[in-house]
């Protein structure tokens, strides 16, 4: 048995949301641009997808357009508020997701805005004096910040951040890629510019996802080439991954407060276990605090040890698989950013596990007697 704890880096497919897309794949193959029979249908389907979104989210259909996952979805937002609404400073965080990070240094580094970083505490959390510092110097800025890390768990309160933000003048995009799915969102009472989500964060199929564009804001098309998505996105839409998609997240808010206090318990017994287990471990950034970090997502440091470098290899080799830091950094020589930013000892070991519906007890306490074993 393969025991799988990386669900912050993709979830396995539901097979209710496979089974929703088969026919889009096999049957209903047309283009939704076409006139005829086909594509009509390709069309009415796309467009059911959007209508279940923005029901499950609480806005409009028109606000909802949808990409090929979260980092296109976050560049978007970014270079449209600058090129569209006329942003000069963009205000984000040292340990916001290279996708927001890599597209705001990209803009400073072209003249196009100046990045402003927030400074954070020792856990990690969002310094919001600063924040209010900030925007209040720079009238018209952009605020860029994640409402769960995907490293160590950490959640802003997106809601006191919009609060500021309408205060004073500025507009707010939150990379929500972590909570979609598990925490319920409502674009009727939170003020916010944009939002974004990629539908294998929450079961669904990889290579999909959306931006929410609040109707009050006008931006400009990401992608040339095509009238698709009113204009502002070119290309084919992928159609049976946009009911995959729809399908998922329909599901997600049906199970939402359940899953989330399955995986929640599975969280507290798996911190439980490893300290008894475990010596000398820390928990990285705020990631045990139930209130204010991820059901989902328990980060660790291990003491230095000999194997730690061998570490993830040697569980996979006992077919456990999980993290050590951010998946869209593995394999990188630099590490994580998110751990260098909160301090953490590049020589200890760092592990993130992610748990999902379909964890279990029983994978829990194999993960921590191999490791137990590991560390002996």
């Amino acid at each position: 048995m393969r025991i799988y704890l990386d669900n912050a880096a993709t979830t396995p497919l539901d097979p209710a949301v496979l089974k929703a897309m088969l026919p889009y794949l096999e049957t209903y193959f047309g283009n939704p641009s076409s006139i005829h029979t086909q594509g009509r249908e390709a069309r009415t389907a796309v467009e059911n997808a959007r209508k279940t979104i923005a029901k499950l989210l609480k806005c409009s259909p028109s606000e909802i357009f949808f990409t090929s996952g979260a980092t296109e979805a976050d560049n978007t937002a970014l270079i449209g508020s600058v090129f569209s609404l006329g942003v000069k400073h963009i205000i984000t965080s040292p340990i916001e997701h290279h996708a927001v990070l890599h597209t705001a240094e990209w803009l400073q580094k072209k003249g196009f805005a100046e990045m402003h970083l927030l400074r954070l505490d020792e856990m990690g959390r969002v310094d919001l004096t600063h924040l209010e510092s900030l925007l209040q110097q720079y009238k018209g800025a952009l605020v860029s910040l994640m409402h769960g890390n995907n490293e160590i768990g950490n959640m802003t309160d997106i809601a006191k951040v919009s609060v500021l933000c309408k205060q004073y003048g500025g507009f707010f995009h939150s990379d929500t890629v972590q909570t979609i799915g598990l925490y319920p969102i409502d674009l009727q009472k939170l003020e916010i510019d944009f939002i974004v989500g990629s539908a294998h964060k929450f079961h669904g199929p990889k290579g999909v996802g959306f931006i929410y564009i609040n109707a009050k804001n006008k931006i400009e098309a990401f992608v040339h080439g095509g009238a698709q998505e009113r204009n502002m996105r070119g290309g084919t839409e992928n159609v049976s991954g946009i009911v995959g998609l729809a399908k998922a997240l329909e599901m997600a808010y049906a199970e939402m407060d359940e899953k989330r206090l399955k995986i929640g318990s599975l969280k507290r017994l798996l911190a439980h276990r490893l300290i008894q287990t475990i010596p000398n471990i820390l928990f990285n950034g705020d990631c045990m605090n139930e209130e204010q970090s991820l059901c989902h997502v328990l980060s660790i440091s291990t003491s230095k040890h000999e194997g730690n470098e061998m570490l993830l290899f040697n569980l996979d080799i006992e077919k456990i698989s999980i993290s050590g830091g951010s998946a869209c950094t593995s394999g990188a020589s630099a590490g994580s950013h998110v751990l260098n930013e909160i301090g953490i000892d590049p020589d200890r070991g760092a592990i993130r596990f992610s748990m999902s519906k379909y964890s279990t007890e029983e994978e829990i306490e194999r993960t921590v007697q191999v490791l137990a074993r590991l560390f002996q």
